[in-house]
């Protein structure tokens, strides 16, 4: 047995030494092939030291083509351009030893933390937004690991920055402010080669992509290719409050022209300028982007559909729900986290769900998908038909009250809600006939909720719920400032885009905010985590219930609905557990076994955007 050990020894011995030499002899090959062409180069200075033009490029004219080349090396150079890998001035001194940074670099070495706080401090001194938002894409594309430490550790702060409301001043003048280009442009010069458009997109592992065609930016309508800021803004924040990696988000614009004539006859204007298609040639483009994107990549890829106009959300979802992983957030997203508020709205209002009469303004995607999910919580929790629990929801839309007499001429996704009643024109007089218990604006047109209007509700209710969600702040229905003021301190508000706190007869009232941002990061994860191959009403459900239960007494002590920002990452994983419960227990999962605590597993999987250490 030793005489045998002894042998393996030795051949292990020989074969290492072997291996050695091979090595050492392909090292000495290298170095000699590398001095070669150092030589070469050498040999081939122009005038005044460089490389001799060999391709032409100095020296062509203008209507000469080129090849457009380059050769890539693993240098400090690259290092410092590469957002995914950057880290400033936060590279310490062995790796920039290690990774050719001196000289790339000043001399001092600071932590992310006081890169961080040098940040925050730059940003707090932009008195304009709309300069913040300029900002704070311009880390993005410089060291993506900061700019998403400083939006986890802001969110309160900067989350108003990266999206509503400031995204939708950027959207309008996307033109003027572009700079890089982020995300994918499909437009219809493409048709026929979109599965090629999205091969050109350097990550292949992608896991989420938001898409968007512009037509109806928040409330601000039209803006055609500007629509962009949208998918960036979104996927920004699946990252910083839902953990989603960065590298497995992309944005997405199908660019089919647009209405606005304002953009049309803009010079900077950067999307096709022709008006929009419609009809089969629309149909065609996003039947082969949907096509394309499951055959590039698979299967579980969830598609985020985000602000298209009413009639092409509906026939969008309603088309690739059965066939793919598709979410719409204006429908989807904004009914899960209304529906959230307006559960745990009940421990300051009373009452069960079922006991309240709802009243929207509103009866587009937004409004028809909120009422919906009411009416299936409602359903679920009393055990009565659907078609009976939407009696107890009433929506306004421009022609006013929808009632049956108008039947005929609705949309099909306005005619579940056209219930028995006189017509009414004019909202004050429907809040007076319908006497809700909760109003609710999704108009997209902004100070609907007049006095007149906001008074009524406080006539016939002790503590008037109150939700203006239209964004952006300009388009909101009314202010907090108006609900309080108007209902003598009593309401409970709650709205799409942010209003700072108000002092109403020496008590602070603090608004709450019906943000979507609490829903789909963490929705978006569960379904990822779980391997979803289907999304399903249950899951928004659970969404709601547990983003309900995140509300402690001390946010109802102030009178909010919705727990704060600031631990938004936590809520985001408890939303993550409970949909991928419901994934799992409706035989709609993938990634098997399930996880026994799906909180643990939802956090062990979100991105971290601390700096790591490089060899």
């Amino acid at each position: 047995m030793c005489s045998l050990t002894a042998s393996n020894m030795m051949m292990s011995l020989n074969r290492r030494n072997f291996m050695k030499r091979i090595v050492v002899g392909v090292e000495q090959k290298v170095w000699s092939f590398m001095g070669s062409i150092v030589k070469e180069m050498e040999s081939k200075a122009g005038f005044g030291g460089g490389i001799e033009d060999v391709y032409g490029e100095d020296c062509a004219t203008d209507d000469q083509v080129l090849t457009p080349w380059t050769a890539s090396v693993a240098s400090g150079y690259t290092l410092l351009r590469d957002p995914q890998y950057n880290k400033g001035l936060a590279f310490t001194e062995r790796e920039r030893d290690a990774h050719y940074l001196r000289g790339l670099l000043p001399p001092t070495v600071l932590t992310q933390e006081l890169q961080e706080k040098k940040l925050m401090h730059n940003l707090r001194q932009y008195e304009v937004p709309l300069h913040r938002y300029m900002a704070m894409m311009d880390l993005q594309e410089r060291n993506e690991g900061l700019f998403y430490k400083l939006l986890i550790d802001n969110v309160e702060e900067l989350l108003p920055v990266v999206y509503t409301p400031t995204v939708g001043e950027a959207c309008q003048k996307y033109g003027s402010i572009f700079r890089h280009p982020q995300g994918l442009y499909i437009s219809l010069k493409e048709k026929g080669k979109v599965l090629e458009v999205l091969k050109n997109w350097p990550e292949r592992r992608i896991q989420v992509i938001v898409v968007t065609d512009g037509e109806r930016i928040l409330g601000l309508g039209d803006l055609g290719c500007q629509g962009m800021g949208i998918p960036v803004g979104k996927l920004s924040l699946y990252t910083a409050l839902g953990g989603v990696p960065p590298s497995a988000c992309l944005p997405i614009t199908i660019d089919v022209g647009t209405n606005n004539e304002k953009l049309l006859n803009d010079e900077f204007y950067t999307g096709l300028k022709q008006k929009r298609a419609t009809g089969q040639e629309y149909a065609d483009l996003l039947e082969e982007f949907m096509t394309a994107v499951k055959q590039n990549y698979g299967e579980k890829v969830l598609v985020q559909f985000e602000d298209f106009a009413n009639h092409n959300a509906f026939e969008l979802l309603s088309k690739y729900s059965s066939s793919h992983l598709v979410f719409n957030d204006d429908i989807q997203g904004t009914a899960s986290v209304v529906l959230a508020g307006l559960i745990a709205s009940l421990k300051l209002i009373g009452g069960q769900l079922a006991d309240h009469t709802f009243l929207f303004l509103g009866a587009g995607e937004a409004g028809t998908g909120i009422a919906e999910l009411i009416a299936l919580e409602i359903s679920k929790k009393t055990n009565a038909p659907i078609e009976e629990t939407r009696k107890k929801i009433w929506l306004v839309d421009s022609k006013g009250l929808i009632v049956k007499s108008r039947v005929e001429s609705l949309q099909h996704f306005k005619k579940p809600w056209a219930h028995e009643h006189e017509s009414v024109r004019e909202l004050v007089n429907a809040v007076k006939a319908i006497k809700p218990t909760v109003l609710i604006g999704t108009s997209g047109v902004g100070k609907q909720f007049t006095q007149e209007v906001v008074e009524a509700m406080a006539s016939f209710n002790e503590k008037p719920l109150i939700l203006a969600l239209s964004n952006p702040t300009s388009q909101s229905e009314c202010t907090a400032e108006e609900a309080y003021t108007w209902t003598k301190g009593q309401a409970i508000f709650a709205s799409g885009s942010p209003f700072d706190p108000v002092e109403y007869e020496n008590k602070l009232l603090v608004p709450g905010q019906a943000n979507n941002a609490y829903i789909f990061p963490g929705f978006g994860l569960g379904l990822l985590i779980s391997g979803a191959i289907r999304v399903h009403d249950d899951m928004l459900l659970a969404a709601s219930e547990a983003l309900a239960t995140q509300v402690t007494q001390e946010n109802y002590d102030k009178g909010l609905i919705y727990p704060p920002f600031t631990n938004i990452r936590k809520i985001s994983a408890n939303i993550a557990a409970k949909v991928a419960a419901t994934v799992y227990d409706l035989g709609l999962a993938s990634n098997l076994p399930r996880p026994k605590d799906l909180v643990r597993y939802a956090e062990s999987k979100m991105y971290s955007p601390l700096y790591r250490s490089y060899r």
